[in-house]
């Protein structure tokens, strides 16, 4: 049987039924995967039992899967392998986390509005979330489909907006949240790094803001400029027309187009319900300005 493609809405964000991603796929199924995903975005697997290599395996069909960590495993020992960004509230032993861990901290910058790895130079192209236990109250994730956005801008604005080129940084979003606790090895392996405001996604040529709680200063306007055009941007991004909230079922696997989306987990008590996610990051082909020929400043 072929697989299921049920659509939230025409463009943004789908349901996949009959496909069972722990099993080696048909070339013709990885090709339907695609075509939805360049389309939608968003894409949910429900009832999906997967190991870690089945997550991993699955994740490689896009792209080669991120292995570098923020946090120094030497300073915050991880849950993990190295494949996996662990999306819980469960230290290396399986407790839930205490009040004030590193680990806790660190992740509040998770309930911002952002898009992963953009903080890096060569960035995130998407992200496949697979829940294991979910919270019985709250704990959704928000998605935003920046495509949309940028069509909803007028004209002036987009002309405003071409060529611009933010910095983008991880000590920017977690300063937002109150974590400053960067040491040495972790700030020097993740300085700023440049990436489009507006750019071209290949697959199917749409047009789409890039930004993200990430997103410092735009470079060549004053700081002041750069940080009110970056607020503005993203509380348009983030209107209720644009957004789409998941809410998570135990054996779920979500993946979304990290080129074009913004996300974000909203609230739960996290000292009290354990929330166990394990979440692969697919890498990008190059930095976007790179992709679009634009030369910036080292």
């Amino acid at each position: 049987m072929a697989l299921t493609v049920n659509p939230v809405t025409p463009d943004f964000v789908a349901e996949i039924g009959d496909l069972d991603l722990s099993r080696p796929l048909a070339e013709d199924d990885i090709a339907a995967v695609k075509s939805a995903f360049w389309r939608y975005a968003v894409l949910i697997f429900p009832e999906q039992e997967l190991t870690p290599d089945q997550h991993v395996a699955f994740s490689q069909h896009f792209g080669p899967v991120e292995v570098d960590r923020v946090l120094d495993p030497k300073v915050t020992p991880p849950r993990l392998g190295p494949a996996f960004a662990d999306i819980s509230n469960l230290t290396p032993n399986g407790r839930i986390w205490d009040a004030d861990s590193r680990q806790r901290m660190y992740k509040a910058g998770n309930r911002l509005w952002h898009t992963d790895s953009s903080f890096k130079y060569r960035p995130g192209l998407c992200s496949l979330l697979y829940s294991r236990t979910v919270a019985p109250i709250g704990g959704h994730t928000q998605f935003a489909d920046q495509r949309a956005a940028y069509d909803a801008l007028p004209d002036s604005m987009k002309r405003k907006l071409e060529g611009l080129v933010a910095e983008h940084s991880i000590a920017t979003s977690r300063r937002k949240t109150g974590f400053a606790d960067f040491k040495e090895d972790e700030a020097k392996r993740l300085p700023p790094v440049p990436q489009l405001v507006v750019r071209t996604i290949p697959e199917s040529g749409r047009k789409s803001l890039y930004l993200a709680s990430h997103a410092g200063r735009i470079i060549g306007m004053s700081e002041a400029e750069g940080s009110a055009l970056i607020e503005e941007l993203i509380a348009h991004i983030t209107q209720r027309q644009f957004i789409h909230t998941h809410r998570w079922r135990a054996k779920d696997l979500v993946m979304w187009d990290n080129r074009c989306t913004m996300h974000r987990g909203t609230d739960y008590d996290d000292l009290r319900y354990v929330r166990d996610m394990h979440r692969t990051t697919v890498s990008d082909v190059a930095n976007t300005c790179e992709q679009a020929g634009i030369a910036v400043p080292a």
